[in-house]
């Protein structure tokens, strides 16, 4: 279970970084250019997904979805400065307890 923590944290940063060079390109009028390395970002996100030791793309995408959330909370906090509220960090375990129990579960 470590690994697939370590692949889904490998993952939401690839997914993260992607869709911010979309948001870069449409939101703060940066260069197209930035859709090069988001695609393959974006690219890099999915092959890491398929790395997960598990019987089933869906539980695999349901419990990664707790990690791209604490993930987004510290892009939130790490790249756009924003501090995250108390309810961001609640939010972040709720979904991260909903993780491990997805994949937890599934082993046993």
């Amino acid at each position: 279970m470590p690994a697939a923590f370590g692949l889904y944290a490998l993952a939401a940063l690839a997914e993260i970084a992607g869709c911010f060079a979309f948001w870069a390109w449409l939101r703060l009028d940066r260069s197209p250019l930035w859709l090069l390395p988001g695609m393959v970002s974006l690219a890099l996100f999915a092959w890491l997904l398929t790395q997960v030791d598990v019987a089933f793309a869906g539980r695999a995408y349901a419990a990664y979805g707790g990690i791209y959330v604490i993930a987004s909370v510290g892009w939130l906090w790490l790249s756009e400065g924003q501090v995250p509220t108390r309810w961001d960090l609640l939010g972040a375990v709720l979904c991260v307890s909903g993780a491990m129990v997805i994949l937890t579960g599934a082993r046993a």
